[in-house]
């Protein structure tokens, strides 16, 4: 029997395709490699924001907008794979937040979580549920979904704050939801610092606790996690890839703080030479501490204070320190564990 000649079976392929398509139909076979790849192959690229040159049109967003008009006055941090996207990963949105003294950025609620790691300045506030906490440099501050919160600045300094967002995993359920509280600042209802109170001192209230997979300590100071960092580093070696490392819990579970973002604070010395490491989750870092260098994939960059980068899905990162340095960090890598999909690879 005389071969089929390719030609023609290509032919009748897309012949085949076009009768299918007004079914909202598709071949499988088609897009099947592309689907179901041998290791993850992320649009998203290895970037860093150096906050010296972001610092200038920070400041100038506050002469251009007031923090009431904006809601939220913001500089997103776009990965340059995902321009247009509001995205810094897949799954995760970062922005840098203005607010100036004097200015409130009005109360609202929303299905996504967000964190607020604070860059520079203090005494601003952000309120959660009918409690206050004043930002200081290094803080990690968590907003639940659907809680009530405002941001505002009694103080005299200008105050600037990192946003870690879950935006695109609701986008992905069709589950955003958004509300504006009817006044531009909420009730206060609590004492500042009550929160950490009743479940920061490895003590809980007796009687009903909350339900919540969301930790209900929404503030952690930097300096407790500073100084949980230095009694490592007095106790233990570093680890080879990635020194000292803590990841930010919740006191009534012990698991991560958020159910689907988790946040992290490691501390690296100084000379220090990890090896590489790569994970499922795409990584937001900022640098608190120190310089050095990260080398991601075949990329190389330099980092300072207040910097911010991010390490791709399953890209191989390693750190050079030229002083001691910390990093905060913040990833999707709750969902993916609880989700059952999330891998790791040391060396």
């Amino acid at each position: 029997m005389a071969a089929i000649p390719q030609t023609s079976v290509q032919a009748a392929r897309a012949d085949f395709y076009r009768r299918m398509e007004k079914h909202n139909l598709a071949p499988l076979w088609e897009v099947l490699h592309a689907l179901v790849p041998p290791q993850p192959q992320t649009p998203c690229r290895p970037a860093l924001w150096r906050y010296r040159d972001l610092r200038p049109h920070i400041l100038e967003a506050g002469r251009v907008i007031s923090a009431k008009e904006a809601i939220r006055r913001v500089l997103v941090l776009e990965n340059p794979g995902l321009r247009g996207q509001s995205s810094i990963t897949r799954s995760l949105y970062c922005g840098l937040q203005l607010i100036l003294p004097g200015e409130i950025a009005p109360s609202h609620r929303h299905t996504q979580s967000a964190l607020r790691f604070v860059v520079e300045g203090s005494g601003a506030y952000t309120a959660v549920d009918g409690e206050r906490t004043t930002m200081r440099p290094g803080d990690f501050i968590i907003t639940p979904p659907w809680t009530w919160h405002d941001h505002g600045n009694p103080g005299n300094e200008a105050v600037v704050w990192m946003d870690g967002l879950d935006i695109n995993i609701l986008a992905l359920f069709d589950a955003q939801f958004a509300e504006n509280y009817p006044e531009d600042v909420q009730p206060v209802s609590r004492r500042e610092g009550e929160s950490y109170v009743r479940y920061g001192n490895n003590l809980l209230p007796l009687g009903p606790l909350p339900q919540s997979r969301i930790s209900p300590l929404f503030s952690y100071p930097y300096g407790r996690s500073r100084e949980t960092l230095h009694a490592l580093q007095r106790n233990a070696p570093p680890d080879a890839c990635h020194g000292w490392k803590m990841q930010y819990s919740n006191p009534l579970t012990g698991g991560f703080a958020m159910p689907t973002i988790g946040a992290f604070i490691q501390l690296l010395p100084k000379g220090f030479r990890s090896e590489p490491y790569r994970c499922t989750d795409g990584t937001v870092y900022a640098a608190v501490e120190g310089s050095g260098r990260v080398r991601i994939g075949d990329q190389s960059h330099d980092f300072e204070p207040k910097d911010t980068f991010v390490v791709p899905s399953w890209h191989a990162a390693s750190f050079q320190t030229d002083s001691e340095c910390v990093l905060f960090s913040y990833s999707d890598r709750p969902a993916q564990m609880a989700l059952g999909f999330w891998r790791e690879r040391r060396g």
